[in-house]
């Protein structure tokens, strides 16, 4: 599923028919509270209408003629004009109730978050415990080929169509590296899909906390208050926040979460499309002010996932670990149109702290750490069998090294004598 995160909802104008909405500017972004009078003198709707009416009449194959199918290839060709592909987004209707579903943590289909970048339909990143993720996407890859079909020149809505569907049944891809442009084919079953957005481990031999958030929903911040408060309460000496492969989410979320750790300050900037700047600030009552905390990036951390990051490392309360972050750095909006299809438009762009912009250029770590293309990160999940000695040989060398930055700037207290592990989620 293409969940780009979305941060607002705004109530627009509905019209009657997809060429009224076409008329009034709703598919292109420029509607206003003006209605049809206000146009831009580049922009030529009567021109969209006449070639489709003109397809209508003359076109030889009349099999081929879909309205539906051609009015939503038209919206879906006017949004990639933008050139902000894979980010500002149009929704079929199946593709709202899916995006809907998401928001709740609670999906069907392979588990994936995949954007269009580059002219590729690249994986941002695959869900924790997804069927993707078990059949080992990582972030980077590219998706080629659906059930033998070059997808090269598809919409992103087809793509996400194409992938999402029954549990149980299969997906085939043909993936390829983009590092070495290799393609292997995959065979994927999907499945129905509870999003766990916060979770966390005690490190063997440490008593360092790995706590992981694997996307930013409604209940985020409170399953993380939770989590942090279980975290003090055995007296943890730090926390590593694994925020890899986090396609992000709701803003919101994300202004709360950043808050939990900072004791002032703002969280991000937000600049309009008039060049204004409006400062979001920290929130009060935070619940992990003070810890000592290292924060895990990689290409994967997208979205709320990199307002966190540079919220965090903008107001020196961590040092990122890893890889430079995807770059999604808009706020996007939902506006609905008439039959149940949306449109997700950037409105205004995220900035760090310090009025850095990580749009299409991600944040880099202050410490670069590159982890093997065939190696995942290490879960929480997967870390109660682990032993210290397991710990030190892993091969997820990212948080070895995060782990080391903690234990470099104080002595590691003794291992309590029960291990507390725990998957949160707040009742």
């Amino acid at each position: 599923m293409n969940n780009v995160g979305p941060v607002q909802r705004q109530k627009v104008w509905q019209a009657s028919g997809w060429a009224i909405a076409f008329m009034c500017g709703i598919a292109l972004g420029w509607w206003s509270a003006m209605g049809c009078a206000q146009k831009r003198n580049d922009l030529d709707p009567r021109l969209m209408s006449q070639a489709l009416r003109t397809i209508d009449r003359n076109y030889v194959e009349r099999n081929a003629l879909h309205q539906r199918d051609m009015t939503y290839g038209a919206i879906g060709g006017i949004v990639d004009s933008l050139g902000d592909t894979g980010h500002t987004t149009f929704l079929t209707p199946e593709m709202v109730k899916d995006f809907k579903r998401i928001q709740k943590g609670e999906f069907t289909g392979i588990g994936v978050e995949i954007q269009v970048k580059d002219g590729h339909v690249v994986i941002v990143a695959p869900m924790d415990g997804s069927p993707a993720q078990k059949a080992g996407l990582v972030p980077g890859d590219r998706i080629v080929k659906l059930f033998g079909e070059d997808v090269s020149r598809w919409q992103i809505n087809q793509v996400v169509e194409k992938v999402t569907g029954p549990p149980g049944t299969p997906v085939m891809l043909t993936i390829e590296d983009p590092k070495t442009s290799k393609l292997r084919d995959v065979r994927i079953v999907r499945a129905a899909i509870k999003i766990h957005e916060v979770s966390w481990h005690e490190l063997p031999g440490t008593t360092i906390a790995h706590l992981r958030i694997a996307a930013f929903q409604r209940s985020t911040t409170k399953d993380l208050r939770a989590a942090l408060k279980t975290i003090q309460d055995q007296h943890m000496s730090g926390v590593i926040l694994d925020l890899r492969n986090n396609p992000g989410g709701l803003l919101d979320e994300a202004v709360h979460v950043a808050s939990q750790f900072l004791s002032g300050g703002n969280v991000l900037e937000v600049k309009e499309a008039d060049g204004s700047i409006t400062a979001t600030p920290v929130e009060s009552g935070g619940v992990a002010k003070t810890i000592p905390m290292v924060v895990l990036i990689n290409q994967g951390t997208a979205s709320a996932a990199e307002i966190v990051a540079g919220a965090l490392s903008g107001g020196h309360r961590a040092k990122l670990v890893g890889e430079t972050t995807f770059g999604t750095g808009t706020v996007l909006s939902q506006f609905p149109l008439y039959d149940g299809s949306a449109l997700l438009l950037a409105v205004q762009e995220w900035l760090t702290p310090d009025g850095r912009s990580f749009w299409h250029k991600g944040i880099s770590p202050d410490i670069n750490v590159t982890l093997a293309a065939d190696q995942s990160p290490l879960l929480p999940s997967l870390e109660r069998e682990l032993t210290a000695d397991d710990l030190r040989s892993t091969k997820d060398v990212q948080l070895v090294r995060a782990l080391d930055v903690l234990t470099e700037k104080q002595p590691v207290a003794q291992k309590p004598e029960k291990s507390v592990e725990s998957t949160t989620r707040a009742q």
